[in-house]
């Protein structure tokens, strides 16, 4: 299954995806810099500005900063990873910038329960302006 994240909100979408894999099927994500994070933008930054400062570089917590990786980690932390199970499941999970040449005659899905149309407000950030600001080299 190949799934455009363009304009989904990034946690129904993660949970989908997080449900289809444990249930066995091959989850592509694409243009994942696309997808949204729901609130207000400078507390979205804040929250993951935060999240980077705290610690100590060499023993985390490690925020990624690339849209790709940041999207699987989101996934990841809606399955049981530490299972086999979920192991498993996150394997058979990837995620992309942009459209790679291998998925451009296919037609992905969209999860129509995750659209930013359905958001009450407007107040939303996407995961590339998010990422850019945590030092994204995009």
């Amino acid at each position: 299954m190949i799934i455009d994240a363009t304009d989904l909100l990034v946690g129904r979408m993660a949970s989908f995806a997080a449900k289809q894999a444990l249930l066995g099927e091959k989850i592509d994500i694409i243009n994942c810099e696309k997808a949204v994070i729901s609130g207000n933008t400078h507390e979205i930054l804040a929250k993951y500005k935060q999240k980077q400062q705290r610690g100590i570089p060499s023993k985390g917590p490690f925020i990624h900063r690339m849209p790709d990786a940041f999207v699987k980690r989101i996934i990841r932390n809606m399955l049981p990873y530490k299972q086999d199970k979920g192991d498993k499941a996150l394997e058979r999970i990837t995620c992309f910038i942009g459209i790679p040449e291998k998925f451009k005659d296919e037609k992905p899905q969209t999860v129509e329960k995750a659209s930013s149309s359905k958001l009450p407000n407007i107040n939303y950030t996407s995961i590339f302006n998010v990422c850019k600001e945590l030092g994204a080299k995009i």
